[in-house]
């Protein structure tokens, strides 16, 4: 570094030498430490963004004209490449095609991430409607596409966003907007452990924003870890107010992050043993009513959640009330998601009779499972069929067997339980009708 630092004075020395003794402005004044990326780069016939800028600095001494805000964007730009690949905000390491799809939104996002089927690095473009991946080739330490070389991918990255040059000569693509990686902090404190790994809560980089930290066990087969990038996938999509919010997803190393926004007042079973009996009615159908809302949303998305639980519901500022835990959600385009491989992890307390029969999950069926979580939010959070194994809830429930009502719960309430508990899932109601039927509940109670 001293070496090349060295060059670039005795470079910049001439060259003030062959402008004689006028003093440029101080606005001009160059710490060597900023230019240190232009090092090397008269190594190469074709000019590079660190070349161009050695040129712009030149230009900007023997002319003195050009303020000193013109100079700004040519030092930023030395800046940002000065930092290795990994530390590049749109550098998202070894992250899966599908992922990379859904990240890519708008002509010209682009992102880079390690190939994970050829040694090397891809750029990935959104470019009309379809996601375009580009092998970066790299000869003699030297990075390109089809065009010219340079030192780092930084740079060939800088250049093209910088120049807007179509990316290869036979396309029409320009880089127009880098997809950060979402970067958390203090990760450390381990609030509960799941089927994938455990949940942290930790922080944003960028702004100390607290937030919720899935982890992906690192041990898992790769169908477990698709498994568990099933949830990001679907939040992904969706932006509601009663549906826990994602931030993002750490691909970079292991192990795999989920991040989601931070709902401070933990899961709402806990909430309703440890605080439901100081709630008033009106404020307990508000909350239920909150899940309903939610569930018309992904109803809408024809998103079927499969585990619909109070355990699965968090619990906001001023008890609003946010649906969790999608890693057994499925999207379909039909609204019918036939599961296999067993029962083993399926929530047979509240899954419906056609689920645990047949596999066959619909929104009709997370209706079934909202009936059991009415049960468990106006009970204050006991187990339902208390007394009842797995199997024998399965069997009592298929003679007939319905559970009462918990002890005070409104009558109105009870009959949307038994509404919801319909055998046949063509008899029960929809979310949208559940919700409004909550609505005016909460608008009598007094």
């Amino acid at each position: 570094m001293r070496a090349k630092l060295e060059v670039k004075r005795l470079l910049l020395t001439e060259k003030l030498d062959q402008l004689g003794s006028k003093e440029p402005p101080s606005a001009l004044k160059l710490d060597p430490d900023t230019v240190s990326l232009s090092a090397n780069s008269s190594n190469h016939d074709s000019p590079t963004p660190s070349k161009l800028f050695m040129d712009g600095i030149i230009n900007n001494l023997s002319g003195l004209f050009k303020p000193k805000c013109e100079m700004l964007p040519a030092l930023t730009l030395v800046q940002e490449v000065d930092r290795p690949l990994g530390q590049q905000d749109w550098y998202h390491g070894a992250i899966p095609r599908l992922e990379v799809q859904q990240l890519l939104t708008n002509d010209g996002d682009f992102l880079v991430r390690k190939s994970q089927e050829k040694q090397g690095y891809v750029l990935s473009v959104q470019w009309e409607g379809s996601c375009k991946h580009f092998l970066i080739q790299n000869t003699d330490n030297l990075y390109r596409l089809d065009g010219e070389s340079f030192l780092s991918i930084p740079l060939l990255i800088s250049h093209l966003l910088s120049s807007q040059q179509h990316i290869t000569k036979r396309s029409s693509i320009v880089l127009k907007t880098p997809v950060l990686k979402v970067l958390v902090t203090n990760v450390g404190v381990c609030t509960t452990q799941g089927n994938f790994g455990d949940v942290y809560s930790g922080c944003l980089c960028s702004d100390n924003t607290p937030v919720a930290v899935k982890s992906c066990k690192e041990n898992l087969a790769p169908e477990h870890k698709s498994k568990f990038l099933m949830e990001a996938r679907i939040l992904k999509q969706y932006d509601h107010p009663h549906i826990v919010k994602l931030i993002g997803v750490c691909t970079q190393k292991q192990p795999i992050y989920i991040i989601m926004e931070l709902v401070q007042g933990g899961d709402f079973l806990s909430f309703l043993r440890h605080e439901g009996h100081s709630l008033k009615p009106k404020m307990l159908v508000k909350m239920t009513e909150d899940v309903a809302s939610g569930m018309k949303f992904l109803e809408s998305k024809k998103c079927i959640h499969r585990d619909l639980a109070a355990r699965n519901c968090l619990v906001a500022e001023h008890n609003v009330v946010k649906i969790s835990d999608f890693g057994m959600s499925r999207q379909q385009d039909d609204g019918v998601y036939s599961a296999e491989g067993g029962l083993r992890q399926i929530p047979v307390k509240w899954t419906s009779p056609e689920a645990l029969n047949y596999g066959r999950f619909t929104t009709e069926s997370d209706v079934w499972s909202f009936g059991v979580f009415l049960w468990e939010a106006f009970s204050m959070g006991m187990t339902p069929y208390t007394s009842m194994t797995n199997q024998q809830t399965r069997d009592e429930v298929e003679k007939g067997y319905r559970m009462p009502a918990p002890h005070g719960c409104p009558v109105e309430i009870s009959r949307i339980m038994s509404s919801c508990w319909q055998y046949d899932p063509r008899n029960r109601p929809s979310f949208k009708k559940l919700r409004a039927e909550l609505n005016a509940i909460y608008n009598k109670i007094t």
